[in-house]
């Protein structure tokens, strides 16, 4: 069986047998030609892997043979051979998109490991991938043990996403079923540590806890706006760790990353609560006394966050921040990202803008309610790539490409995670219990198991409202969701392997933070 299909286009190619030799000892089938045009028509009509391309030929040179092979097959690559060392040179090979450059005189090993490299790539990255992983697979086993801390934590689950967006090209399905399988241990692990440590982090008030939705800004955030001449704040709602992997490095020409960071969402780890503790910086318990007038239940009538920017004004003042020219833009609507840029000027103009997108919400709601999306996003992976596509394409990556340029500081955070979730879990509640499928809160909530999850009998223990009287919350964890008893066949077919987020799990709790600095 053939290792691949190489052509190799030189004028002297009598004098290259000797190498031709030792690739087709290595099994790889060679043909040979001794001019751009003949190459040209090659690679149109016949199958190959892989081009070795000379650059100095006559009639036609290999760099202009190049853009006529990329023409005809655009993803073909094309390895450069050259007697010339000019940077010039380079520079067009490199900006026509070459696989790879080897100087003259060529060295068979040289060419072997070009040749690996092009070719065999993904399967050699796959099969390393896959033994480094297997290597690690026991301590990180140890680790889930170990934990002790919220940043403990932190690098657990950090571990565990670069090696799965590492083995995302892997042909191994029974190690993605293991990863799977540590990395679902690991969210019931997690569960535990928040059980036994929440209470304790949402009413402390010194440096013993982690930073938490409500102190986000205060801990975070109003240090940089101190030490920044400009800063935007863009809060993607829904927005995970694993995403802002996907689409960091599309920032790299534009910025620097100063700070990358995980904070903890309060719970439940919903819009509602989370968004609105941010830009108050107050607990949800402590809006609710507060402004009594400003914060509705979840069995309550009405838009749950319609005064985050009155919440963030007062912020301001409070935290002797009043003096700042500060902007606040809310995009529910892919059209709003367009207005804004066409009004970006008073952006341009404050000293801290905050922009909360929610692109990403009305995603993973779509893929609840539509086929289609369901198809397109079926595994974490998926849902990483239609991440990084629609921002590609996005206003939002327009947008930052133009604060870049203004020297703006950015900000990239979100309210809160989100969870693909699989396994439910039947509870009974009356009509006045919350819709949401990883948390519920009510009067009259029974029929689960408290051992498999999360259970706030008294919800001010944990700075949450009560609804009435007699309200608690239940939180599912890890890949838990909750359905009735009256229609539990249905909701399970409806909602499993969807997004949801309200629970707690590290995908929803561990929330990204990234300063980025612009390129000078």
């Amino acid at each position: 069986m053939s290792n691949g299909k190489i052509l190799w286009v030189d004028d002297e190619i009598e004098l290259l047998k000797p190498h031709i030799l030792f690739l087709k000892n290595k099994e790889y089938e060679v043909t040979t030609c001794n001019n751009g045009y003949d190459a040209v028509e090659m690679v149109a009509s016949t199958p190959f892997d892989l081009v070795i391309l000379d650059e100095m030929m006559p009639g036609m040179t290999g760099l202009e043979t190049l853009p006529r092979i990329k023409d005809a097959k655009p993803n073909l690559p094309v390895v450069m051979v050259t007697k010339s060392e000019e940077e010039s040179i380079m520079d067009k090979a490199i900006g026509s998109k070459i696989a790879d450059y080897i100087i003259k005189p060529v060295n068979p090993n040289q060419v072997l490991l070009s040749v690996k490299k092009n070719i065999h790539r993904r399967q050699l990255v796959s099969q390393q991938s896959t033994a480094d992983y297997r290597a690690e697979f026991g301590k990180i086993a140890v680790s889930l043990g170990d934990a002790r801390s919220f940043d403990e934590w932190c690098n657990i689950y950090r571990k565990l996403i670069n090696w799965e967006i590492e083995l995302t090209d892997s042909d191994d399905s029974s190690i993605k079923e293991i990863l799977e399988y540590q990395k679902n241990e690991a969210n019931v692990e997690f569960g535990k540590f928040i059980k036994r440590n929440y209470a304790t982090w949402i009413n402390s008030r010194d440096k013993s806890a982690p930073t938490m939705s409500h102190t986000l800004m205060r801990d975070k955030i109003f240090p940089v706006v101190d030490n920044s001449s400009k800063t935007t704040l863009i809060l993607i709602d829904n927005f995970r760790y694993d995403q802002w992997r996907s689409i960091g490095g599309m920032l790299s020409d534009w910025y620097d990353t100063a700070s990358e960071e995980l904070y903890c969402s309060i719970l439940p780890t919903a819009t509602q609560y989370a968004r609105n503790a941010i830009f108050a910086g107050l607990t949800p318990l402590s809006i609710d006394k507060l402004m009594p007038n400003r914060w509705l239940n979840d069995n309550e009538e009405g838009g749950k966050n319609l005064y985050e920017e009155e919440f963030f004004r007062r912020l301001l003042q409070s935290s002797g921040h009043g003096t700042l020219n500060a902007t606040f833009d809310k995009l529910v609507r892919p059209e709003a990202g367009r207005k804004l840029i066409d009004n970006i000027q008073h952006i341009y103009d404050a000293d801290f803008s905050i922009i909360v997108y929610n692109f990403l919400d009305i995603l993973s709601h779509a893929r609840t309610e539509t086929e289609i999306i369901r198809e397109l996003t079926d595994s974490e992976a998926s849902f990483r790539s239609l991440t990084a596509s629609w921002f590609e394409h996005s206003e939002l990556f327009t947008l930052l490409k133009m604060l870049a340029q203004k020297g703006h500081t950015v900000i990239i955070t979100s309210d809160h995670g989100t969870i693909r979730v699989d396994n439910p879990i039947k509870i009974v509640g009356d009509r006045d219990t919350s819709s949401n499928l990883r948390y519920k809160t009510g009067r009259s909530l029974n029929g689960y198991n408290p051992k498999a999850v999360y259970e706030v009998t008294k919800p001010e223990e944990v700075q949450l409202p009560r609804g009435n009287i007699s309200s608690t919350y239940v939180f599912a964890t890890s890949r838990d969701f909750f359905v009735y008893s009256n229609n539990a066949n249905q909701f399970t077919r409806y909602y499993r392997e969807t997004f949801q987020h309200g629970g707690i799990s590290m995908e929803e709790m561990m929330v990204p933070y990234i300063v980025l600095k612009p390129k000078k």
